[in-house]
């Protein structure tokens, strides 16, 4: 039977190797690479936090110590900032480990998405929950998420975001054929295709990285096998939950996301990351942007 209890608890998988940003992830890991002045992660806790969610399971795997580390309280350093009176500085050192209830669990082997989110079984229990990639930034004058949780109270069954994109990157995403609901940011997903091969895609809206998904989905990925990649894959559950009575759980419903992304998982799109959020900082844009300018300007 579907659960219609309220989403209260946030996953976020952070056990991915980085290997798109080697060799700066040899040692360090990609979620906390900066975006400006603080690591990527905590925009994410931060989103989660701002949506209600201050229960957070971080998925880590081996050398992510220094994610549990950011989250935890910084008792050397934070002396040595009260000490100098660096008031300013010390409020944001703590700002991260006050930000929420953040627990851990290793995933061991990297076996996809699909099986990371397998290992917040025990700590979600039969509750729905959201799933939060540390890839995709989303704005916090957009608050999708808070959307998602909204529709997964009215309607039950799971909620995934859509973007649309330029047809020749359907193929690089997991992609939804959808229908209407009346609902004018709201439609109901039909089926779900992992990377489809160029030109058969059902639509140009494509999943990124947040989801609610009802505590269904756990039974799911336990009979899911392995699909592209030898990886158990997340889309594959949802897909087989759009197809299942909501009787039992099913159903999935995406929100379609016109706002504000921002797409770190790249390093061409991490680099557009570090420059669009530098430039909409009041404490960087006044030097920032016509640096910007001026540089440009130089170039041939």
């Amino acid at each position: 039977m579907a659960d219609h209890a309220t989403v209260k608890k946030a996953v976020i998988p952070a056990a991915g190797l980085g290997t798109r940003f080697l060799p700066a992830t040899k040692a360090t890991p990609k979620e906390m690479l900066p975006v400006v002045d603080k690591p990527a992660i905590q925009y994410v806790v931060e989103e989660a936090v701002s949506a209600g969610l201050d229960d957070v399971l971080l998925i880590t795997g081996r050398s992510k110590r220094s994610i549990e580390d950011h989250f935890d309280r910084a008792y050397e350093l934070e002396e040595a900032l009260a000490a100098k009176d660096e008031t300013e500085r010390l409020a944001q050192v703590r700002e991260s480990s006050e930000l929420a209830h953040v627990e851990y669990v290793r995933q061991g082997d990297p076996k996809g998405l699909g099986h990371a989110v397998s290992c917040a079984e025990y700590h979600v229990g039969n509750e729905p929950f959201a799933v939060l990639l540390g890839d995709d930034l989303i704005d916090p004058r957009d608050p999708l998420l808070t959307r998602m949780i909204e529709v997964r109270n009215a309607r039950g069954g799971s909620v995934v975001a859509l973007m649309e994109v330029d047809p020749e990157q359907v193929s690089q995403y997991g992609c939804a054929a959808i229908t209407p609901t009346g609902e004018d940011d709201v439609v109901t997903v039909t089926d779900l295709v992992e990377k489809p091969v160029p030109g058969s895609a059902p639509s140009r809206w494509i999943i990124i990285g947040r989801y609610v998904c009802d505590p269904a989905v756990f039974e799911v990925l336990r009979n899911t096998p392995p699909g592209r990649g030898g990886e158990i894959q997340l889309t594959d559950a949802l897909k087989t939950l759009a197809k299942t009575s909501p009787a039992d759980g099913g159903g999935v419903y995406g929100i379609l996301f016109r706002g504000r992304r921002y797409d770190t998982g790249n390093k061409l799109d991490y680099l557009r990351t570090l420059v669009q959020f530098a430039c909409e900082r009041s404490d960087l844009a006044q030097e920032i942007v016509p640096w910007l300018r001026k540089y440009l300007d130089t170039l041939p």
